[in-house]
């Protein structure tokens, strides 16, 4: 059995598009992915979350609903990943981790390689209507 590691994703929405950042390190180096990061013990997801956006953006989120529970298997561990769509709450950002990043719509959301684990998130994002601008 492998190990199961639990995440927190923020689904960052802004005029229409999401926000999508480029992983820098790892197995997945230059797959896009949700920001957030992995719970601590006795951190709930939304500590988590905000921890982990002001760690690895230097930004501050406004958290509102859970969106999406997603369990995937990776050769690994076993993911349990929370995504929440938030709001940013500060000016900008800064890329502490990451190559690069972007805000994308319902067009071109699909033009980056997304991590496996965040797919059905994005497919759930571009169904559910009033996300999304085209």
């Amino acid at each position: 059995m492998s190990r199961t590691v639990r995440v927190a994703a923020a689904i960052m929405v802004k005029e229409g598009r999401i926000f999508a950042t480029q992983r820098g390190y790892g197995d997945y180096k230059d797959w896009w992915e949700f920001p957030g990061g992995k719970l601590e013990d006795g951190e709930t997801p939304e500590e988590a979350l905000t921890r982990e956006i002001r760690e690895e953006l230097r930004a501050e989120i406004s958290i509102g609903r859970l969106f999406d529970t997603v369990e995937y298997d990776y050769p690994e561990f076993h993911l349990v990943m929370y995504c929440f769509l938030c709001g940013l709450a500060s000016d900008g950002v800064e890329l502490v981790e990451h190559e690069a990043a972007c805000w994308l719509g319902k067009k071109d959301i699909m033009a980056v390689r997304w991590l496996p684990s965040d797919i059905e998130v994005v497919e759930k994002l571009v169904a559910e209507a009033g996300i999304l601008a085209d």
